[in-house]
């Protein structure tokens, strides 16, 4: 469309399931080359990709027509088939349900991109689980504390 213009980028965060440390070096470069190509495919920009043995960090650039839970959904389901066909890992390879998304104003791009590009030096003194929780409360967003990372399906009410 003719004056449409936007610049729309988004951190999204997703963890192996039941956060198991299961993204070893030895696949990590190659996994990283897979998520990038099934986002170009879908025309959008990934801006990088990082993360820690137990999850993935993504910075997109999107469209105005990017549907976020189409874009995880295929992420998740075609990595993890492909992680399990390559036989990487002696058991089955899955992500956790669910995932984290957060809008990146381009003033704080830069902040997010570093932050990202550093996940090896973040860890080093905080874990995955603190580190979500403090995106979560620095984004305002309400959250159950029972549910986060927990497979909605075997919880018992």
């Amino acid at each position: 469309m003719a004056n449409t213009y936007a610049k729309i980028y988004f951190h999204i965060v997703f963890t192996v399931k039941n956060r198991q440390s299961l993204i070893h070096k030895n696949i990590q470069d190659e996994l990283y080359k897979y998520i990038t190509g099934i986002i170009s495919n879908r025309g959008q920009k990934l801006m990088i990709i990082n993360g820690y043995r137990d999850h993935v960090h993504l910075l997109l650039g999107c469209t105005t027509s990017f549907r976020l839970d189409e874009m995880v959904r295929e992420i998740k389901e075609h990595s993890s088939k492909w992680i399990n066909s390559r036989k990487f890992l002696r058991g089955k390879f899955n992500w956790q349900s669910g995932y984290a998304a957060f809008s990146v104003a381009s003033w704080n791009y830069q902040d997010i991109y570093d932050y990202i590009a550093n996940q090896e030096e973040h860890h080093r003194t905080k874990t995955f689980m603190e580190e979500y929780l403090e995106f979560l409360k620095e984004a305002n967003i309400d959250y159950d504390p029972r549910y986060i990372f927990i497979d909605p399906n075997t919880v018992e009410e």
